[in-house]
């Protein structure tokens, strides 16, 4: 009896051992499946906005999950609205960062987001791989690396493209008065003085965003004797600016504008008025048919994503992020995704000219190269094949 009894007690102890083992491993289980938070902050609602960026990274995201994940891992992509907003934008941050735990910030893209956050990413170890890089803190952050080039070696580029590609004397540039850019302003500027030995016939900074009226700016133009001006508006002002220069009647001056005005909209709204207007295209012009261009287009028309430069940043930003992630051995959490990024040293894609990197650094600005292309007949061409690279400077 005592050995009937023992031999239940054992067995009925195993049961016991193997039904807490059961739950162990379920727990491990479902640990080793935790999604992968993922955040981004970007200015979705307010004067200037920029959606298309989060919704390709999403759309990449929605691939890979559909695939499998990663290790099994699904990514949870969480995009929050700054609403060009400085505390609606660290509101954000502080919730995605502190509340909800991401691990990181891929394809945030915002007028305002970097310079309001830069402090807290830095603080809590978190890294952005920044969808569309807008303000100066974008490029000047430990812990922000931008895919795109950004509106001040968008500047730099533009100003070389029209003193060494359309061979004009007389550059001028009417650029945006945005609080805080002005040391950005005169870094671009001053790093075409150093490459071409060239000076602006003219500068003004003093257009007042909204848009201002630039008509009294495209007469100052005229009344100078630009042969080229560099504009960095928005689309919207980009816009007024050309509906300005058919009003009043002035020709033979070349404008170059910024990527930010590289839309299929821009082109259908100016028709005639934007004709032989060119544009600054930080990626592969996504209007064109090189072959690099075809998983982003299939990838966002399926998603109903529009095709532009902004859904190129945020496609390249989910891409160089999922390259990370799979380079992960072991648990996937802040740490490992930081050390990961940080990994990406020299990583090179056919849609940019040159290769991206997240290296340990004061500053990320590794998109230096661009195309440009022009309105013709209400379509935007190409006109540049070759990339316009800018040396790297320190």
């Amino acid at each position: 009896m005592r050995r009937r009894k023992s031999l239940a007690v054992l067995a009925s102890a195993g049961v016991v051992l193997l039904v807490a083992a059961g739950c162990g491993g379920s727990d491990s289980s479902e640990t080793n499946t935790a999604p992968i938070k993922v955040g981004a902050i970007s200015s979705l609602s307010g004067p200037v906005v920029f959606p298309e960026a989060s919704q390709a990274v999403k759309a990449v995201f929605d691939k890979v999950n559909t695939e499998g994940g990663i290790n099994g891992h699904m990514i949870e992509y969480r995009v929050e609205d700054d609403k060009v907003d400085p505390q609606a934008a660290q509101q954000a941050a502080r919730k995605l960062v502190d509340s909800d735990g991401v691990v990181a910030m891929v394809g945030s893209a915002s007028a305002l987001e970097c310079s309001v956050n830069t402090a807290l990413y830095k603080q809590k170890k978190i890294l952005s791989v920044q969808g569309t890089g807008v303000d100066p803190a974008c490029f000047s952050s430990s812990n922000i690396s931008p895919v795109n080039t950004g509106p001040f070696l968008g500047i730099t580029v533009s100003l070389q493209f029209a003193s060494e590609v359309l061979k004009r004397d007389k550059v001028c540039a009417i650029l945006v008065d945005y609080a805080g850019w002005g040391d950005a302003y005169a870094a671009a500027i001053g790093q075409w003085e150093k490459l071409t030995g060239k000076k602006l016939l003219l500068l003004d900074a003093t257009y007042k965003p909204g848009p201002e009226d630039p008509t009294p700016f495209v007469l100052k133009v005229r009344s100078a004797g630009c042969q080229a001006v560099v504009f960095d508006g928005v689309d919207v002002a980009g816009v007024a600016w050309m509906q300005a220069v058919q009003a009043q009647n002035v020709t033979g001056i070349d404008w170059v504008f910024l990527t930010s005005n590289y839309t299929d909209k821009v082109a259908q709204t100016l028709a005639a008025a934007g004709e032989g207007l060119y544009a600054n295209s930080e990626f592969e012009p996504y209007g064109g048919s090189a072959p690099s261009l075809a998983d982003w287009k299939q990838t966002m028309t399926a998603a109903g994503v529009p095709l532009n430069s902004f859904a190129q940043g945020g496609y390249l930003a989910a891409t160089y992020f999922i390259q990370a992630l799979r380079s992960i051995q072991g648990e996937i959490n802040r740490e490992s995704v930081t050390a990961a990024l940080h990994g990406l040293t020299s990583v090179s894609n056919p849609l940019v000219g040159t290769p991206y990197s997240f290296a340990p650094a004061e500053k990320h600005n590794s998109n230096r190269a661009s195309k440009f292309v022009q309105l013709k007949g209400g379509t935007w061409v190409t006109v540049t094949p070759d990339w316009i690279t800018l040396p790297a400077t320190n």
